[in-house]
């Protein structure tokens, strides 16, 4: 993940300028060791050695009264007779300056230390526990001990090592020990900062630890302060965030719940197991009920005849009446409707193709002109996050008031060489195994491809780019170097500092190894303890975290890294697309470079900001030439299987290519029609449209053009009939169902538009009017065009080409061979006797197991995914879960509003003494305790803290120029430098009021340097936006890290558990917060995916009841049935998807979405034809529908798409092989088998009764004529 855009300029070590003791020997107490400053110290230029003195304590000069006061006071009392000077409390003051910075948040921790510094430097009794051991010929004290007591160093120790470093996410004393705060304790601190190898300290003092007298020295065992006390002073006990103590019982993640079981097996499939088996239970018994029954009643020979529930019986009052209830006539009424209408409609659509096909054409054109307008959305964010959503709304707040996220450009390095090797500390210490990526070699190899980089030069409109001129400089202008999150900045991304070393012909005393293991402890440090004395802290101004630059190590050993990961933040842009623009090339020329690297000792992943983006890119242009020839195996099948050819003799005329080819380019001009009309409202389209739109439009207008060729072909033309009232007649029998299917499906869509996923949104409007205009070129253009073919036909010309004609003869008609073979075959063997039950108990198998397993699909999108599987991003992406320790940065932001300037606005967000318990910092730092939980996984850096110690009037930080009022930098030397606050009580309070502000635009502004370590420009100039004129604060933000993510269950945890948090707060402050990561606008949907699926399923099955209802005569059962079947399909899509490892995400939930309608296809025209049918019996009218409907939905749909399907898998998109073909190929084999086999079963058994009324209209419409024998027959 990209990281931090920007960190202080922290020293990690302080130095201390610390005076010594004469020679070994005895001295009276109330006596000095030493007293004022002599000659420079050799070892460290620029500090002073303290001159050696064994007289009583001097009264101290009045100049030095209040620096006296302010450091050491408990010494400001009579004539202030000390063992110091005026020089040397300056120096003393000068030396505390980082430790003040860091530790003055816990007062009775800094009071500590300065009781450690003040005794060792002041004390009027110094010969009770210091001796000097080493002076020279000049007087100078060389070398001194320092007899401590063990109960003040642990007590001081305890006292500080909670306290944070807000800018760092660390604890001070990482910064502050030369070494990880986890590793450091009373004994090694002290003794780092007495070392003269930390830099600083001008010559050695050797601590001593003992509660006893020693050699007749007795240790210095002030009284101490615990930080839970407050001060003489009035201080306040540290926060909760700075003493552990303070905060009660660590918090405690509550327990995880455990799964839901009956008898220690999954709860779901036991419920759903019982269940299976009381229905079958149930099931069988009725059906062997019913059996025994039957074989008992011996039925007449005139049984049928006589059977007052036949519609044809001939056992009723008046044949010229029939008892149809009120319901039933207004459904024939409606029906006989439909069929008038569409029938003179397809009457003139024959009689006038001209007209019908040039209107056609003007509308179609009219609206795919809209095409000019189109836009296609291929920016993720737009895709997968709704305008409205919480996360877009948060993301557009943040980057509006802090600037948008920056870019990153990363490397993961790992090697195939395998040795490890040992270093072995000269000074003593246990040996430490370093892996072969921090072999020097390497790393040389690594720095010479990262300075490589850092050249690379790409070109932008006529000018060149460089990384200096679109990266991360967070202490520009006056330090322009890029920010480069690498382990070489380490080493200041120098060859000559990699190998820089100390020794001798016999030894190494200090190299790269030992600049290493110092600078991972405290990245912070200018100045290493090791002899090299090289500074950690990156030429950028900021330090370089070692969990950010390393990787596949354990625990904190980071000597056992087996990668190397470098960053290269990139400035973002929100409305700059010159800048924007720039960023993009230099980047394409990285990735172009890098793709063209080659290095035999390094194995490289890498990935920029538009490596997804691109790579998407050019998956849609390769997956292109597979949807071709997807599509062009489908048009292929169209155009033969509609002809029916009843001879070779016949091949050519009775072929229906070209109408195949008119049916393909209508299904074609109603999808650019929606995007056109859409396209002119400035509606963008997406990939998922492009893609899945054409796919599901082929499906339903294929099915509806294979419904009226075949029902024509099987038609016989009445006596005294015409051409177009055959067809026309034709046309009245099926539009209905057509018309029912193609409704239902549009209403279905244009419901799942309320989705407020834009994906979901953007397809269903588009493909909601597709289907509709499909619908209606079908019954108008393609009408007249099977107008225009039959006359082709009936005289004998060829197809295509109409010119040439056969001889005059007819051949018998005959059926199709599909529908011959589901008429006697398929239709009569589904419906046997003893299969059904078997059929009916497969079913609901099926049905238990997928509501079994409802639960346990996966929610998320994998992004490895949605790149080709030949993508270098592939690589990347292993690499990142695989080596990665940390997972990406989360911002805490305080909406404006807020009065920083206010005590009670200051303590509802600091962390610092005085602060809420439950203020913003406080809360996010308990998190962090429990990270496994919360997944925070570091206290927050708190701008707000870190100003009120930068601002404290001890610090040198906070100054201004007494003449002008300008602020004056710690590294100044200038006499008109001013402090900003007083040394009285109250300035030594936080600021408030017109000194908040009046000081925050100096802090914000304030570059870090080795006097100041606070300065908050790196860290903290993006997080407060202030207002004009420096008038207010206005937003801000408080950032830390997440833990390490790898999966998308991992994302949408992290994600719930930050506006857990962030609520949390809100309530805490009454004021609002929210969490803001970059992830968030993606992985937002999944919060309530399981929510926005069952709704817009439901809404969508709901529309498909109601038009059914309506469209098949007010017949609610049968749209029952319908909305069932349906609802069985989609459960059992869901069982596919546990099966096949298919995640819930927008792309599977617009494949659900197509599912329900591409379903209504399978089922809507069974039941329609199920409904209409007279014969006697349920199982007989099941088996006519299935004969005559299934032939053409098996070959409408079924087939057209089966071929097509199949070469999807053969795609390099991964996306394409999972969300569509697994789920294509799911959809047609689920629709396909419950439309054409479990649907009929079920109408045989609980089908609605025959409509008496449309029985009776039968009979009266066809009386008289041939068709009246065949409905008799």
């Amino acid at each position: 993940m990209a990281v931090l855009p920007g960190k202080p300029l922290l020293s990690a070590l302080f130095y201390i300028i610390l005076l010594s003791e004469g020679p070994f020997r005895w001295v009276e107490a109330q006596h000095c060791v030493w007293y004022g400053e002599c000659g420079e110290s050799v070892k460290v230029p620029g500090k002073k050695y303290n001159c050696n003195y064994t007289g009583p304590a001097q009264p101290l000069q009045p100049e030095g009264y209040d620096l006296l006061t302010e450091l050491c006071p408990g010494y400001d009392y009579e004539n202030r007779s000390l063992c110091c000077d005026v020089d040397q409390l300056h120096t003393l003051k000068g030396s505390l300056q980082l430790p003040l910075q860091f530790l003055s948040r816990c007062p009775a921790c800094f009071f500590n230390l300065m009781n450690l510094f003040c005794e060792l430097t002041c004390s009027p009794h110094q010969s009770q526990f210091m001796n000097s051991t080493k002076i020279d010929d000049d007087n100078n004290v060389l070398e001194v001990q320092y007899y401590i007591g063990n109960n003040f160093s642990h007590a001081m120790y305890n006292a500080c090592k909670d306290v944070q470093a807000p800018s760092s996410n660390v604890k001070a004393l990482s910064l502050l020990c030369g070494k990880d705060a986890s590793d450091c304790n009373a004994t090694n601190w002290i003794q780092y900062m007495f070392d003269i190898n930390n830099g600083q300290t001008p010559f050695p003092i050797i601590p001593i630890f003992s509660d006893v007298p020693v050699s007749g020295y007795t240790p210095m065992n002030n009284k101490t302060y615990d930080c839970t006390e407050g001060l003489e002073d009035g201080s306040g006990p540290c926060s909760c965030q700075d003493c552990a103590k303070a905060c009660g019982p660590k918090p405690v993640p509550p327990p995880i719940p455990p799964p839901w079981t009956i008898l220690g097996l999954d709860a779901m499939t036991v419920i759903m197991w019982i269940s299976y088996m009381a229905f079958l239970l149930i099931f069988v018994g009725a059906v062997l009920g019913a059996w025994c029954y039957r074989k008992r009643t011996i039925m007449s020979e005139y049984g049928p005849i006589l059977d007052s529930n036949n519609p044809l019986s001939l056992n009723s009052d008046d044949p010229n009446q029939v008892n149809a209830t009120c319901c039933e006539t207004l459904g024939e009424r409606f029906e006989n409707a439909l069929r008038i209408i569409f029938s003179t409609w397809g009457s003139f659509c024959v009689r006038h193709p001209s007209v019908v096909l040039l209107g056609s054409l003007i509308l179609v054109v009219a609206a795919s002109g809209g095409l000019v307008y189109m836009r296609i959305t291929t920016d993720p964010v737009e895709l997968w996050s709704s305008p409205t959503s919480q996360a877009r709304e948060e993301k557009d707040y943040f980057d509006s008031h802090f600037g948008p996220f920056f870019r990153t450009a990363q490397l993961i390095i790992t090697t195939p060489l395998n040795e490890t090797f040992i270093y072995s500390p000269y000074f003593g210490g246990s040996d430490v195994p370093f892996g072969a990526i921090l072999d020097k070699d390497i790393l040389h190899q690594v720095l010479d491809l990262q300075l490589d980089i850092e050249s690379i030069v790409a070109t932008y409109e006529g000018q060149n780019v460089t990384l200096k001129d679109i990266c991360l400089a967070p202490l520009a202008p006056y330090n322009n170097n890029c920010t480069i999150l690498s382990i070489l900045n380490y080493f200041q991304n120098s060859h000559a500092v990699l190998d820089h070393s100390i020794g001798d012909d016999f030894f190494v005393y200090a190299d790269y190894h030992s600049h290493f293991l110092y600078c991972v402890s405290a990245p912070a440090s200018l100045n290493d303890t090791t002899l090299l004395h090289d500074p950690c802290l990156g030429t950028f101004g900021g330090p370089v975290f070692p969990w950010l630059a390393l990787g596949g190590y354990d625990d904190t050993n980071y000597n056992n890294a087996t990668a190397l990961v470098i960053t290269f933040p990139i400035n973002n842009y929100l409305n700059d697309t010159v800048r924007l623009g720039k960023a993009l090339a230099w980047e394409k020329e990285f990735i172009t470079f890098m793709k063209n690297f080659n290095n035999p000792n390094l194995t490289i992943a890498f990935s920029a900001e538009r490596s997804i983006e691109d790579e998407i890119d050019r998956e849609s242009d390769s997956d292109i030439s597979t949807i071709v020839v997807s599509y062009a195996i489908m048009f292929i099948y169209i155009s033969l299987a509609l002809g029916h050819i009843n001879s070779f003799r016949r091949l050519m005329v009775d072929s229906k290519i070209s109408l195949g080819i008119a049916g393909i380019l209508i299904v074609l001009t109603s999808v650019s029609s929606s995007l056109g009309i859409f396209s002119y409202f400035g509606i963008p389209l997406t990939l998922i449209v492009i893609e899945v739109i054409p796919f599901l439009v082929l499906a339903v207008g294929v099915d509806n053009i294979f419904i009226i060729v075949q029902t024509y072909q099987r038609d016989e033309r009445m006596p005294q009939e015409e051409l177009h009232q055959q067809i026309g007649r034709i046309l009245g029998d099926v539009a209905p169902s057509m018309f029912l299917s193609s409704f239902s499906e549009t209403v279905a869509f244009f419901l799942g538009a309320l989705s407020n996923m834009p994906a979901v949104r953007t397809f269903s409007m588009f493909a909601g009017l597709a289907v509709f205009i499909d619908f209606l070129l079908q019954i108008s253009c393609f009408v007249s065009l099977l107008g225009l073919d039959a006359k082709r036909q009936e005289s004998n010309r060829f197809d295509i080409c109409c010119c040439a004609k056969l001889p005059e003869g007819q051949e018998p008609k005959t059926d199709s061979f599909l529908f011959r073979f589901f008429k006697k075959v398929f239709a009569p063997f589904v419906l046997k006797e003893w299969v059904r039950p078997i059929i009916v108990a497969v079913f609901v198998g099926m049905l238990s197991f997928s509501i079994a397993v409802v639960n346990k699909v996966q929610l998320g999108l994998d992004q490895k995914l949605s790149m080709p599987d030949d993508s270098y991003v592939l690589d990347y992406f292993k690499n990142l879960s695989m080596y990665l320790h940390t997972g990406a940065p989360v911002y805490f932001v305080v909406e404006d509003g807020l009065n920083y300037s206010s005590p009670e606005g200051q303590n509802v967000v600091c962390g610092g003494v005085g602060c809420n318990n439950n203020s913003l910092v406080q809360q996010v730092y308990t998190a962090s305790l429990i990270s496994n939980y919360t997944t925070i996984a570091f206290t927050p850096s708190s701008w707000l803290d870190d100003y009120f110690d930068w601002v404290k009037p001890q610090s040198t930080c906070c100054r201004y120029y007494n003449s002008t009022g300008a602020f004056c930098n710690a590294s100044v030397v200038n006499p008109s430098c001013v402090h900003c606050r007083p040394m009285t009580p109250s300035g030594k309070q936080r600021p408030e009021g017109e000194d908040f502000m009046r000081f925050l635009p100096m802090f914000l502004s304030d570059n870090p340097n080795i006097k100041c370590g606070k300065g908050g420009h790196a860290a903290y100039a993006t997080a407060v936006d202030l207002y004009p004129d420096d008038t207010g604060v206005g937003a801000t933000y408080f950032m830390t890290y997440h833990t390490i993510m790898k999966e998308s269950p991992d994302y949408i945890e992290a994600l719930k558990m930050a506006r857990i948090l962030a609520d949390n707060i809100t309530q805490a402050t009454g004021h609002k917060v929210f969490a803001y990561s970059v992830f968030y606008v993606f992985y937002e949907q999944y919060l309530t995916i399981a929510y926005d699926t069952a709704l817009n399923l439901s809404v969508s099955l709901a529309a498909i009841f109601v038009v059914t209802a309506v469209l098949l005569g007010f017949e609610l059962w049968s749209a029952v049935l319908v909305s069932v079947t349906i609802a069985m399909i989609l459960v059992n899509m869901f069982g596919v998807m546990w099966l096949w490892d298919i995640s819930l995400n927008a792309v599977s939930l617009v494949n659900l979405v197509m599912c329900c309608g591409i379903s209504v296809e399978f089922c809507s025209h069974i039941v329609r034809a199920f409904s209409i049918s007279v014969k006697r019996s349920r199982v007989e009218r099941a088996e006519e529908a299935l004969a005559h409907m299934g032939s053409s939905v098996f070959s409408g749909i079924t087939l057209t798409k089966f071929g097509g399907i199949l070469i999807l898998a053969l795609s390099k998109s991964q996306i394409f092989q999972v969300f569509y073909f697994r789920m294509y190929l799911a959809i047609v084999l689920l629709g396909a088998t419950h439309g054409l086999i479990f649907l009929p079963v079920l109408l045989s058994y609980i089908g609605p009764s025959v409509n008496k009324a449309k029985v009776f209209a039968a009979n009266k419409r066809y009386e008289g004529t041939e068709r009246e024998r065949l409905i008799n027959y």
